[in-house]
């Protein structure tokens, strides 16, 4: 454990915002799952999962949580699978 004041702010500061990413990397991976799991089990609520995910995958980017490149990969596999569902619907 530091001495210094300003160390013991950070270590505090630290914990606190690795708590907050932990539970937005979750949020973000769950909202994942669901897409999947729609896409697999429920295809008409299908659209309203890869809507849901991909805003989170832009925030999660924009917030620093994860890479815009892997945000935008992510969006661009789940539109895949949507399309390759939706025509496979067809």
């Amino acid at each position: 454990m530091p001495n210094i004041k300003s160390a013991i702010k950070r270590v505090q500061l630290s914990k606190l915002q690795n708590a907050k990413n932990t539970a937005a990397r979750s949020s973000l991976r769950t909202a994942i799952r669901r897409f999947e799991e729609a896409v697999n089990n429920n295809p008409e609520n299908a659209v309203e999962a890869l809507q849901k995910a991909s805003r989170a995958l832009d925030k999660a980017a924009a917030k620093g949580l994860i890479h815009k490149n892997k945000a935008a990969r992510k969006k661009s596999r789940m539109a895949k699978k949507f399309q390759a569902l939706s025509n496979k619907a067809s």
